[in-house]
């Protein structure tokens, strides 16, 4: 099997195209809800706020420490989930989604958004996702007197009392941020499953792809087999030859019924009869007549 027909092997059509417009509507809007939560949070609006608060509370650690780390030159690394990367790295891949979108609904309008294109795309955004909620949910362990073993305590407990009232509105926020990161990730995953979907093909389908490609290589090999030949010209010799145009045919019809009226003439007038007749031959003679030659009209036989 050559490089063509591993090509041509390839399906090209979605098992159900109408789910991706669908698919591209569910994310554009979580994209814009995204783009907006996290281009809020940067730099930092209120990251270092809830990591206070939860060290206020016992749940987490001192954001305090890093600065006494420094002080005593003692390395220390920022917990995850409190760090500026998470912060930056999830307005990256949120502006990276977005023009993503934009290319795969001008892709998909030109008809060059392939499954077999889809799948790389979608599996290179889980694995961004996918880190992106492991940081936002990764576990805080630099305080061994306030572990955090699991989410922050934004994720895992309530924007109530005992939170500042001040502080309702970015806990909230930040909630928010988690809860889109992980609507993208799942409308990622149907992304790469309809694509995987659609390049694994029942073998009904297979062979009905089969034959189309079959009829349309002999249509291409064997152009003459479509083509109609016309049907004959109506008054022409043979069906091709001769064609009896309607100034040949009027020309004929005259020259038949002057030649039957000379017949009851008497034998005094044949010179001036043939005279006429004469006169009244057709003015050409047609250019696709061949080598057909004027007898002269039918009466005068």
């Amino acid at each position: 099997m050559g490089f063509k027909d591993c090509y041509a092997a390839i399906p090209r059509q979605w098992r159900f195209p109408r789910s991706i417009l669908y698919l591209f509507a569910i994310e554009l809007l979580i994209e814009i809800a995204a783009l907006a939560l996290f281009g809020i949070a940067q730099p930092d609006l209120y990251r270092t706020r809830l990591w206070q608060e939860g060290s206020d509370h016992g749940w987490n650690s001192n954001p305090n420490e890093i600065i006494y780390a420094y002080a005593n030159y003692r390395p220390i690394d920022t917990p995850l989930p409190w760090s500026q990367f998470v912060t930056n790295f999830n307005v990256v891949i949120a502006v990276l989604a977005l023009f993503l979108l934009l290319c795969k609904g001008i892709m998909y309008i030109c008809h060059i958004f392939y499954p077999l294109l889809s799948l790389p795309i979608h599996a290179a955004l889980i694995a961004l996702y996918a880190v992106s909620i492991h940081a936002q949910a990764a576990p805080d362990m630099s305080d061994p007197e306030h572990p955090q073993p699991g989410a922050p305590w934004y994720i895992t407990k309530s924007c109530g009392a005992p939170v500042t009232p001040r502080l309702k509105g970015y806990c909230q926020q930040a909630k928010g941020s988690f809860a889109v990161t992980i609507m993208l990730l799942a409308v990622f995953v149907v992304y790469f499953v309809l694509s995987l979907y659609s390049l694994v093909r029942p073998k009904r389908f297979r062979d009905s792809e089969d034959d189309k490609l079959d009829d349309a290589e002999s249509q291409q090999q064997r152009p003459w087999e479509m083509v109609q030949v016309p049907p004959p010209t109506p008054g022409a010799t043979g069906g091709l030859k001769s064609p009896m145009t309607p100034r040949t045919t009027a020309f004929n019809t005259l020259s038949g019924k002057m030649g039957g009226a000379g017949k009851g003439k008497g034998k005094g007038k044949e010179k001036t009869t043939a005279a006429r007749q004469d006169e009244k031959l057709p003015l050409r003679h047609h250019i696709s007549m061949g080598d057909e030659v004027y007898n002269g009209p039918s009466g005068g036989k």
